[in-house]
């Protein structure tokens, strides 16, 4: 009777609702990552273990007790509990009789309830159900329940009594509470949950990291192989086994992703993790049990590097189900990928490819279950492509992987044509033909010979032969699941690349197994025949190293040990292996004979293992095989054919002679394959280059390489568990989960596991991990001696341990303690070494830091000083330059000016010599005796004259051109400082004036001295032609001289004024280009500017003073000749009176 989310051991008091153990968070708390099978179906199911269940045939075919150790009022199922009660746990039957306690009752439908014993007389005891029921059984019929506090345990070990009906109630009352994973000794059980439950995350995996959380969880048992990697330096391995839909891959995927949480860093963890999308993809399909069953095995090896870190990875597949491609039950789907693919390619890839709707083509069209439940194609194929950018596949290489997909789909849809009588065909040239030449590179006409004609070489002749349709049929199907055969492990070849380019591998690395669970269905083929063989082996290597090897190792080192029953399988793994009269052999043998058949295979079954307890004939072509997991019948419809897996040589050269990269690399693997002969007859249909090793021999070999590779590392263990067959969450059958626990052998795991000494460890290295804890003269003796004075001085109690021959054995928990206190030692070590060596490190930076300070210190001085000779130099040479280059400029403007001025002087020279030709006569009066002469002026003494005003008017001109240029300058400044330049534009208006002015003033002066010299001169001459000599010499020479005085000093003022004026002009000039920048210097130009204005200011005074003085004094010179003259003046005095005017 199944049970819809209440638990079914009504009778029992529960835990509080709230109740949470160690480490573990509410619902409310962080919601991860989770396992997440999207539901199948609804409702409650009407028996315990369905017909399509593996274990369907287990519970009819237990042993039952003698009838008279039965009491007439129970059920044959009661009955036989009682028997296993009686083999293994009989020991509490009594004891439970005896004080009344509560019992575990089997019922007639084969659930387990809660009774109360009533009383016990002899043979029969009274018990009490919760619904008031009474009934009489048999003790041993009764199995002991565990008190009330052990309800819901994490581990099975600390179960008071250990029996089924208690492990089956531990773990329901743990799966209605979403605590889905259990421990079995060393074992993990874990219960598919059919939805997420909040257990994964970022916030786990720190915990788990840390050690903070002891829950049973697959983050534990990854964490656990990590470390002891790193700690015994042996490769690890995870196995994961369960039957199909009990989880086995989200549960791979989640040990991933602890791995790469704490082996991450490099970026490799983040490309494994994007492996898991491609091949589900490419190797993971719907069935009826469940919506994302691997079709194939794979052990993902994970390197890892000296520091822990990942390095790389390898993937490893096993027996792809190819069929799948071509054959399809109903309710069933072929691989997610074809779905994909037509659900989610891209308008311009589907345009490209052609792609219709999934039901329109006819290899999908044998089922009519297009879709998943929850699961949307379109997403998970942006997903996948996702997947393949993260492992380096290139965008082209992705549509070569499509269009396989596509021109397998196009396969499914090539039809044939009979041609003649013999039922002899030739395929249609329609759209799907002509399709499928396009996408593989191949002409239509080669593609329709190859799928119509079959080549046979027959001596040195080559027979064309035609074919029927049945064989047309198989030679499309053959090339199709060949097609996707290769594209799979070319994509498992991809992504092996990705994983190991430039990656360093130290040996150490964990191995995770995920492989096909056990299955049985109604009709089993050659796919169930490998998949269950498979699992035959992992249950062998599953008991090897917790039966076996540990009972074999506690007898070889003398251990007192009683020895614990199991369940051996190894008949069953003889009936397959061995020779010559095993299955695997039979079938290779019978698959070498050309006339060979499905049913000639089972009749040479029949005959010659009909003798063997693990096999049973059946009618027809069916046998049937005693599995570790119950009784499979096999069907051996196709096993010939799906064994020989031949493709023709003709198909092949087809795929070769493709001009597509990846059909021609298939060709080159296929045909690589096949140089290896098969032993026997050849087969007819494809002679000896079709040749090649059997489907069931390569699968042998890789199956024995990988038990290889596991028997070389340490195993961990998780059983996944599924709860129900409808895949619907919070439905637990009991049935269905204990046949699943009797066939993992989780009971006699916990046993041993229980009574046994789950961990050793050698004399010699017992004693090198703790003999430093020891006092020095003990830790100095030999290894056994400090093994033992370690056990004494930490009062380990003897029953926890017992002591080998070469080693020493610990229960549960006991190493633990001396790994706490060994841990707590060396981190005290640690933290004085880290506190000396802190001190010393410290007083050595300061040492450090002290010379360093120094060092930089006489380098930063040596460089600042190195730098200031540079910019020293610099500055020198700087003031050099531009010394030299102001003395040009300073010459060159000076010889312009003065060839300039001499060129000018030249012209007026001339001009005024060719104008005034000759001697002119000026009349002087005398004032000595009123007489009048004549006097006669050289004109030398004119030129003279003309050229020193001239020179002077030309000073004027150019001073007034260079106060221009001065004032253009200062207006392009004008917008920068207005109010400089308006004190700059006064300034030089005042400045101009004053000085026309002073020109004039000179001018006139110098007029009227020359007017005055010459007259006097004049006079001087015709007085010393008198007689009267002596006198006038006497007044002329007094009038010359004075004369000649005045000249000088004009002559001196004259000079005075250009050199002022050029100082002036130049020191004006100097600091206008300081001002705007054209000229640098270490001085405020404003501040200069006005002190040279006040200088100016100063010497204009002076100036306009000492050129009155000069004067007043030549008009008193000028007045002594008398007034008269003032009406003579010549023309020279007159113009030059109306140009000052």
């Amino acid at each position: 009777m199944a049970t819809d989310g209440g638990p079914r051991f009504k009778s029992i008091k529960s835990l509080p609702v709230d109740y949470r153990f160690k480490g573990e968070k509410g619902s409310s708390g962080d919601s991860g990552m989770s396992i997440s099978i999207p539901e199948n179906g609804s409702g409650n199911m009407d028996r315990v273990v369905e017909d399509d269940s593996p274990y369907g045939h287990v519970l009819d075919d237990r042993p039952s007790v003698d009838d008279e150790d039965v009491n007439p009022s129970v059920s044959p199922h009661g009955s036989a509990l009682g028997m296993w009660a009686n083999k293994q746990w009989g020991d509490t039957a009594s004891y439970v009789a005896k004080k009344k306690l509560q019992s575990w009752y089997q019922t007639s439908d084969g659930n387990w309830e809660l009774a109360k014993i009533l009383s016990t007389s002899g043979t029969e005891s009274l018990i009490s159900f919760s619904e008031g029921k009474v009934l009489k059984v048999n003790p041993d019929s009764l199995l002991a329940a565990n008190p009330e506090i052990l309800d819901g345990v994490d581990d099975l070990m600390q179960l008071s009594y250990l029996n089924e009906p208690s492990v089956l109630y531990n773990l329901q009352y743990r799966y209605d509470r979403d605590m889905i994973y259990s421990k079995a000794g060393p074992v993990l059980v874990a219960i598919n949950p059919f939805k997420k439950i909040p257990l994964y995350g970022s916030d786990y995996i720190q915990a788990y990291k840390s050690k903070s959380t002891d829950s049973p969880h697959v983050y534990a048992i990854t964490d656990t192989a990590i470390r002891e990697m790193i700690r015994d330096e042996v490769n690890q391995s995870i196995v994961i086994s369960g039957e199909s839909g009990a989880g086995k891959t989200e549960t791979a995927k989640i040990a991933m992703q602890y791995l790469a949480a704490l082996g991450g860093g490099s970026g490799i963890e983040y490309e494994i993790l994007k492996t898991n999308p491609i091949l589900e993809a490419f190797g993971n399909a719907k069935t009826s049990r469940n919506n994302n069953s691997s079709r194939f095995g794979k052990l993902i090896e994970i390197h890892f590097s000296e520091t822990g870190k990942i390095s790389g990875a390898q993937i490893q597949t096993f027996l792809l189900e190819k069929s799948r491609v071509v054959q399809c039950t109903e309710g069933e789907r072929s691989y997610h990928s074809f779905y994909q693919l037509c659900a989610g390619a891209p308008p311009h890839l589907r345009e490209k490819l052609d792609l219709l709707d999934v039901h329109e083509y006819k290899y999908l069209q044998q089922s009519t279950c297009y879709t998943i439940d929850g699961v949307d194609d379109a997403e998970q194929f942006r997903v996948v492509v996702e997947a393949l950018d993260a492992v380096h596949v290139s965008k082209e290489n992705q549509e070569n992987a499509f269009a396989m997909l596509a021109a397998v789909l196009w396969l499914g849809n090539v039809t044939f044509s009979i041609i003649d009588n013999e039922n002899h065909v030739e395929p249609v040239i329609d759209e799907a033909l002509l399709k499928v030449a396009e996408l593989i590179g191949c002409k239509a006409d080669d593609l329709k010979l190859a799928l119509s004609t079959r080549k046979m070489k027959v001596n040195n002749d080559i027979i064309v032969q035609k074919q029927t349709l049945a064989q047309a049929i198989d030679t499309r199907d053959a090339l199709a699941k060949s097609i996707y055969s290769c594209l799979f492990d070319w994509l498992v070849e991809q992504i092996n690349k990705s994983l190991a380019v430039g990656k360093r591998r130290t040996g150490r690395s964990i191995s995770i197994l995920d492989i096909y669970g056990f299955e049985s269905f109604d009709v089993n083929s050659f796919e169930q025949f490998c998949i269950n063989y498979a699992n035959e082996r992992l249950q062998q290597h599953f008991n090897r190293h917790l039966f076996k090897l540990e009972q074999e190792e506690y007898i070889q080192d003398g251990i007192d040990w009683a020895k614990v029953e199991f369940e051996d399988n190894q008949d069953c793994l003889n009936l397959f292996e061995k020779k010559p009269l095993g299955l695997m052999t039979l079938l290779d043998e019978e698959s070498t004979f050309p006339n060979g058949t499905d049913m000639t295979f089972a009749a040479k079954l029949k005959q010659h293992l009909k003798s063997n307890s693990c096999f049973r004939g059946e009618r027809g072509k069916a046998f049937t095989v005693h599995h570790y997991a119950g009784e499979v019948m096999y069907d051996t419809s196709g096993f010939l054919e799906k064994n020989r897996d031949l493709l023709h040589l003709d198909s092949i050269q087809l795929l070769s002679s493709c001009t597509c990269e990846l059909p021609q690399a298939f060709a080159s693997n296929m045909l690589s394959l096949s140089e290896k002969p098969a032993p026997g007859p050849l087969h007819k249909s494809g002679g000896a280059d079709s040749q090649k090793l059997s489907v069931i021999t390569k699968f042998k070999g890789q199956l024995f390489q990988l038990m290889q590779r596991l028997e070389s590392t340490t195993p961990h263990f998780i059983r996944c568990i599924k709860p129900n067959n409808s895949q619907s969450p919070g439905i637990y059958h009991q049935g269905l989960v204990l046949q699943q626990l009797r066939c993992c052998g989780v009971l006699e795991v916990v046993r041993i596991s229980r009574s046994g000494f789950p961990t050793r460890m050698s004399h010699q290295k017992f004693a090198r991990r703790y003999g430093f804890l020891l006092l020095e003269h003990v830790a100095s003796q030999d290894p056994l001696s400090v093994s033992v004075a370690i056990l004494h001085q930490f009062d380990i109690l003897p029953e926890m341990y017992q002591i080998g021959y070469t080693k020493l054995f610990f229960r549960t928990g006991q190493i633990g303690k001396l790994e706490d206190t060994r841990n707590r030692t060396l981190n005290g070590i640690l933290r004085v070494q880290s506190c000396f060596r802190g001190h010393k490190a410290r007083q050595h930076i300061r040492e450090l830091k002290r010379g360093i300070f120094n060092l930089q210190s006489f380098v930063r001085g040596e460089k600042t000083r190195k730098e200031f000779a540079i910019l020293l130099h610099r500055h020198r040479a700087a003031v050099a330059i531009q010394k030299q280059v102001k003395s040009k400029i300073t010459r060159k403007r000076f010889e312009d000016v003065h060839g300039a001025t001499i060129t000018l002087q030249a012209v007026i020279r001339g001009w005024l010599v060719r104008r005034c030709s000759g001697d002119i006569a000026l009349l002087q009066f005398g004032s000595g005796k009123g007489e009048s002469d004549e006097v006669v002026v050289k004109s030398s003494y004119l030129a003279e004259l003309q050229r020193r005003i001239l020179k002077a008017e030309a000073g004027l001109r150019e001073k007034e051109e260079e106060n221009d240029i001065l004032h253009q300058r200062l207006q392009q400044y004008e917008n920068r400082w207005s109010e400089y330049e308006l004190k700059m534009k006064s300034m030089e208006e005042v400045w101009q004036k004053q000085m026309r002015s002073l020109q004039s003033s000179l001018s006139i002066a110098k007029k009227s001295l020359s007017l005055d010299d010459s007259e006097r001169n004049s006079d001087a001459s015709i007085n010393m032609s008198n007689d009267d000599r002596n006198g006038h010499e006497s007044n002329g020479v007094g009038g010359v001289r004075p004369m000649s005085a005045g000249l000088s000093v004009i002559s001196r003022l004259a000079e005075e004024f250009e050199q002022r004026s050029q100082v002036f002009g130049d020191d004006a000039k100097f600091l206008v280009e300081v001002k705007s920048g054209q000229a640098e210097a270490n001085l405020n130009p404003d501040h200069e500017l006005r002190r040279l204005k006040q200088m100016f200011e100063g010497w204009k005074k002076d100036y306009t003073a000492r050129l009155r003085e000069t004067k007043v004094i030549l008009n008193k010179l000028g007045n002594e000749d008398g007034d008269s003259d003032k009406g003579k003046k010549k023309w020279w005095g007159r113009l030059n009176s109306s140009r000052v005017n």
